[in-house]
């Protein structure tokens, strides 16, 4: 006799799947935050151990014992001079210009729902580079912080520039009106550098080794105006982290969770424009840095850019500095400028992720 009812044991059917219940998720959470915030101290050792090394490591052989008494006693000696107005100030610079560029591009990408986007998007290169040629060529400023003040104020006005065009007609400023104006604006002003550069040939030297992006003979003033910038930057990113997480639902469910879009995507703008514009005065337009950093950083703690900048703000200063201590020593009695060697490293990473995550086609 069969049993009106049976349990799946006893027909031998196998029963619908049981869904996890309500503890599991929240079980869970907690060792993914662990694993999260072991990765952040993680990290954290890793860049202290690659400030060692760029304090220690160049064309002049030094120990650590005298690196160590130089950051804390001033004896005159020309190894103390070496440390304290070369190697320190180029260091900090690495950490700043770094972790700016990382937060920017983690920004950009986040806020033009694009995975391939990088800070010059905005066209901040392109108006950083503009307000140089102009600088050297024009009103002939020699001074190198006169030069970083007007490649700033360039960046700005390119990026506005960018925001306001991208904002016009009914639609507003969706990531691909943004992203169409900033290359049309970045084309245009293109024409403007080759044009003014081919004329000058003093502006051209200047500009072959800037447009590469250099932490080379930057000094302790240079790294004291570039603090202010960096911190508001990277502050108003981590405010913008909620927001952003929100927007990258879509417009109309960000809206629904009380996301101001237009306010949200402004504020995205500014701080790219300060963190970008900043770091290119300071460093000229280092590549990849903006494009990979925040890819890898979504790879290993995932979307939430409450972990992806803090990722970010960590693994793009760790790069920057790697690829000035290679640089150092890649050539016997020369050095590689750390724009190329950042452009070595990161176009294999990029392609493989790419590869790897199959984003080319968004």
């Amino acid at each position: 006799m069969t049993p009106a009812t049976g349990t799946p044991a006893a027909t031998g059917t196998p029963g619908p799947a049981r869904p996890p219940g309500p503890g599991t998720a929240a079980a869970t959470a907690p060792v993914r935050t662990a694993l999260r915030g072991g990765g952040l101290l993680v990290l954290a050792g890793v860049l202290l151990l690659l400030v060692v090394l760029s304090t220690w490591i160049g064309a002049k052989d030094t120990g650590i014992g005298q690196v160590w008494s130089a950051l804390w006693t001033d004896d005159g000696s020309y190894t103390t001079d070496v440390v304290r107005e070369l190697r320190l100030p180029r260091t900090l610079v690495g950490l700043m210009t770094g972790a700016a560029l990382g937060v920017a591009g983690a920004v950009m990408q986040a806020v033009t729902r694009n995975p391939l986007a990088d800070p010059g998007l905005l066209g901040v290169n392109a108006g950083a580079s503009v307000a140089v040629v102009f600088g050297i060529g024009v009103i002939q400023l020699t001074g190198f912080l006169s030069l970083v003040w007007l490649s700033f104020a360039g960046a700005a006005v390119t990026t506005v520039l960018v925001y306001l065009l991208g904002a016009s007609g009914r639609a507003g400023p969706t990531p691909v009106r943004l992203a169409l104006a900033g290359a049309a604006v970045s084309a245009s002003l293109s024409g403007v550098i080759a044009g003014l550069t081919v004329f000058d040939s003093a502006t051209y030297e200047y500009l072959r080794f800037w447009m590469v992006g250099s932490l080379a003979g930057r000094d302790a003033g240079l790294a004291a105006q570039l603090l202010p910038f960096t911190l508001a930057g990277l502050l108003l990113a981590l405010l913008l982290a909620r927001p952003l997480n929100a927007l990258a639902l879509g417009d109309d469910l960000g809206r629904a969770l009380g996301t101001r879009t237009a306010r949200t995507r402004l504020a995205a703008v500014v701080t790219v424009t300060v963190l970008c514009g900043a770091a290119t005065a300071a460093a000229g337009p280092i590549g990849f840095v903006g494009l990979v950093i925040p890819l890898v950083a979504r790879w290993l703690t995932g979307p939430d850019l409450r972990w992806v900048l803090p990722y970010s703000m960590l693994l793009a200063p760790a790069l920057v500095l790697l690829a000035d201590v290679i640089g150092r020593v890649a050539v016997p009695g020369d050095e590689l400028e750390v724009g190329a060697v950042t452009a070595v490293i990161g176009a294999p990473v990029f392609i493989a992720m790419v590869c790897r995550r199959k984003e080319a086609s968004l």
